[in-house]
């Protein structure tokens, strides 16, 4: 007779495996968007959390990756909902940027500091399509918008991107 698997054991490993696996580009995720790092690493935790608690309702429509990012940005949003993280200081230097196993060049610090001056909806797209690689159709189901959408953000993006690169546009 063959023995019946835990489903709490199942989801346990499997969470487990969720965690190891998508734990640092989720806190990337976080980071730009809370711009603190211990702020980023609760929205990690709580992101995990509710995946966790979550986990019986995962259908599999989506990938993993999409659903825990979706879970992962909403978090995000709650905690810039609170009061208290919008009586806090945001400003971001460079030196306070998580360090990368390889030192960014100059190029690549000033992309990644206009990123953080985009608006939210924008930002959201840039990070997803660019930095989580994330097709315009995982971007859609993760933000619960249009795709037509998440090309159009995009493509803003991109612009308001190019003009505050090339200095032209100071009021992102």
């Amino acid at each position: 007779m063959e023995a019946v698997k835990d489903p709490d054991s199942l989801r346990d490993q499997t969470i487990e495996k969720l965690i190891f696996q998508y734990q640092t580009p989720l806190l990337r995720l976080c980071y730009v968007q809370l711009q603190d790092q211990a702020l980023a690493e609760d929205a990690v935790q709580e992101t995990f959390l509710k995946a966790y608690k979550g986990f019986a309702s995962f259908r599999g429509d989506s990938s993993e990756k999409t659903w825990l990012t979706r879970i992962a940005v909403n978090t995000c949003r709650d905690f810039q909902r609170g009061g208290w993280f919008k009586h806090t200081d945001r400003r971001i230097t460079p030196e306070m940027l998580p360090v990368g196993a390889i030192q960014p060049d100059t190029e690549d610090l000033d992309l990644s500091m206009a990123v953080m001056k985009l608006p939210r909806k924008m930002r959201e797209a840039i990070i997803l399509y660019y930095y989580q690689d994330m097709s315009t159709e995982e971007i859609a189901e993760t933000l619960g918008i249009a795709q037509s959408s998440v090309s159009n953000r995009l493509r803003r993006g991109r612009e308001k991107l190019r003009k505050l690169l090339e200095g032209r546009d100071q009021d992102a």
